[in-house]
């Protein structure tokens, strides 16, 4: 029978979840209070991982991982992630933890702050600097977003172990074809309304980017005002934000099944960093961003005021899908069908940084 597990990171730790036939069971918090702002599940190997990047406020950022859905932790006796001297530069935080595709069982992503990728071979034990991005000749004109100067978003081709997207705030899209040797910017046509030229080579502030799960060259992205979709694997993007009660946002997420479906949660502005309409609302296109649904059945009414940041809206992959999404007012909302209908499934957390879940299947 598959179980579905639901990692949830806030601000003071992480809490896990494990749904076995209908109830659910959490427990934790792991890492107290450390911020969790990445978790990585790892199913490519018959025994799942879990990649956690805690932030102490004492001892520094750290990558841990369980083999055992968070009954024990390991951390390497070395740091996992570290910057190379030579760089100057010290881990400031590790935005993200990504698992690559199946022909690469062994390499995990990690985005960090400053902005960087590191990849490993060996699970997430230990990484390594793609130095080609960190020395791109751009890379001086990189400007930090709200929330720092990070590598927060990796996408994997898994037709193609040497693609590699990423999203850096706030510098835009960038790609790789050959592994990591040499990368180029992917924004054209993603607009930057906040910078004088509103269309640059890059200097996009790109919030989060998924994939579609039937047409692989189909790219989703969320942008510091603006709702994006890129049909040509990023080289160029098309603006699909009509039908959404407001633009800016943080968090989208694909359909693991459903070709041309996604889900993104709107938010009022950028100055007003609030539910769109002040309601806890999902939105879900069926049809690649042409028209969008408002989700609400089993979620609040009346005035919301619960933010849901890039790393906080995702799917499992379960067939129906279950959707989750967690907020700045510690509240974790759950989908078991597509996002048709919703429930409150905790309350009362700290601050939710990162929601991620999987079906494991026994």
């Amino acid at each position: 029978m598959s179980e579905v597990l639901l990692t949830v990171g806030t601000r003071k730790g992480l809490f896990i979840g494990r749904r076995r036939g209908g109830a659910w069971s959490f427990d934790g918090p792991h890492f107290a209070a450390q911020a969790v702002y990445s978790v990585g599940i790892d199913t490519r190997t018959p025994t799942p991982r879990l990649l956690v990047g805690g932030d102490s406020a004492h001892w520094g950022p750290s990558v841990f991982h369980s083999d055992d859905l968070g009954a024990s932790w390991v951390e390497p006796s070395r740091p996992a992630v570290k910057f190379p001297e030579d760089t100057g530069a010290s881990l400031e935080r590790v935005w993200q933890l990504h698992p690559a595709g199946p022909a690469e069982p062994d390499t995990v992503y990690a985005g960090t702050e400053p902005a960087a990728l590191f990849r490993s071979a060996d699970r997430g034990e230990s990484f390594e600097l793609v130095r080609p991005l960190w020395e791109h000749p751009t890379r001086s004109q990189w400007m930090p977003g709200g929330g720092g100067e990070a590598v927060h978003t990796v996408v994997t081709d898994p037709r193609d172990p040497a693609a590699v997207t990423v999203a850096v705030s706030a510098a835009g899209v960038f790609r790789t074809r050959d592994g990591g040797a040499s990368w180029a910017p992917s924004n054209e046509g993603v607009s930057a309304v906040f910078m004088p030229d509103p269309h640059p080579e890059f200097g996009q502030c790109v919030h989060k980017i998924a994939r579609d799960a039937g047409d692989l060259d189909r790219l989703y992205l969320q942008n510091h005002w603006g709702v994006f979709r890129s049909d040509d694997a990023g080289s160029s993007w098309t603006d699909i934000g009509a039908g959404l009660p407001s633009d800016f946002g943080f968090a989208v997420a694909a359909h693991p099944h459903r070709p041309d479906t996604a889900y993104v949660f709107p938010i009022t502005a950028d100055i007003d960093r609030v539910p769109a309409g002040r309601r806890c609302r999902v939105y879900r296109t069926n049809d690649a961003g042409e028209s969008w649904e408002e989700l609400s059945t089993g979620l609040p009414e009346g005035d919301h005021y619960g933010t849901v940041l890039r790393d906080a809206l995702c799917t499992d992959d379960g067939d129906p899908a279950g959707v989750y999404f967690g907020n700045r007012n510690g509240e974790v909302y759950a989908s078991a069908d597509d996002g048709d209908n919703w429930g409150l499934l905790l309350s009362h957390l700290p601050d939710v940084l990162c929601v991620r879940a999987a079906v494991l299947r026994g």
